[in-house]
């Protein structure tokens, strides 16, 4: 009977969370403009949404400032492990309990400090005859500053794993620092650079808040776009851009697992 009840509260955990992106998905093939009847399955939305400017626009921008978020995100969360594993364990404590706080802080309250911080910067670059234009830049260094300790949680438990005597044998027979670094730390660690990267990257694909606070006009994501097309009405091409984007982060998710269960399994 336990078992029973687990599995029926596991399927309605399931239910709730997959249903409203299985209703998004179904819309994306119906025939007709509204969601109040079903017109017949089509493909035409998915045709029009890369005839759409304004849509392609605000998913290249996306995708764009994702990956590039993603990597200076990662890259800098790397250097920060490495930093941060060599210190003594009651600074490191501290400093890891201070790169909390912008996890659990409320994300409004980081877009409006970004946002406060960028005209602040404009001002007093304004008495030299320089500014800070809201846009594609603004919006990258915010994403950045998010992902930043996500990417640094993440690397920090594999670095901590690593061991230090093949590190400091391979210095003995010869290897210079970054040399050692590079072939026997680094590929310990990879798992861990790998995840906070999909984690950065995931968590920029569909940011609003910080996006909201940070972008100028004229400079759309995908959902800002969705937030000012909610005005209008949603249009079905959006639909099929949902559908496309959900389907192609779950089959990264998936090769990204099934990389690490093997992993694992070595």
């Amino acid at each position: 009977m336990k078992k029973v009840l687990s599995r029926i509260y596991l399927a309605f955990i399931f239910i709730l969370l997959y249903a409203p992106i299985a209703v998004l998905i179904l819309f994306s093939f119906n025939n007709s403009r509204t969601r109040a009847k079903w017109g017949g399955f089509t493909l035409k939305w998915y045709v029009e949404m890369f005839q759409n400017e304004s849509i392609m626009s605000a998913l290249r921008n996306t995708l764009l400032v994702a990956v590039l978020s993603a990597l200076i995100a990662t890259l800098l969360g790397l250097m920060a492990a490495v930093s941060l594993n060599s210190m003594k364990r009651r600074r490191r404590t501290v400093i890891l309990s201070a790169i909390n706080i912008p996890m659990l802080n409320a994300e409004i309250v980081t877009g409006i400090s970004l946002m406060l911080i960028f005209i602040g910067l404009g001002q007093f670059l304004s008495r030299w005859g320089y500014g800070v234009e809201f846009g594609f830049g603004t919006v990258l260094i915010g994403h950045v500053t998010f992902n930043l300790p996500y990417t640094v949680l993440s690397i920090m438990p594999k670095l901590r794993q690593v061991n230090v005597s093949t590190y400091e044998a391979a210095m003995d027979l010869g290897a210079t620092r970054m040399l050692a670094f590079r072939k026997v730390v680094l590929p310990d660690i990879m798992s861990g650079i790998l995840s906070g990267f999909m984690l950065a990257f995931t968590l920029s694909l569909d940011d609003f808040v910080i996006t909201h606070f940070t972008k100028g006009p004229g400079f759309d994501t995908l959902s800002t776009k969705i937030y000012t097309e909610v005005r209008k009405g949603i249009k079905p091409e959006m639909y099929a851009l949902s559908t496309l984007l959900f389907v192609s982060v779950l089959v990264l998710l998936i090769i990204f697992g099934r990389g690490k269960g093997k992993e694992t399994a070595k």
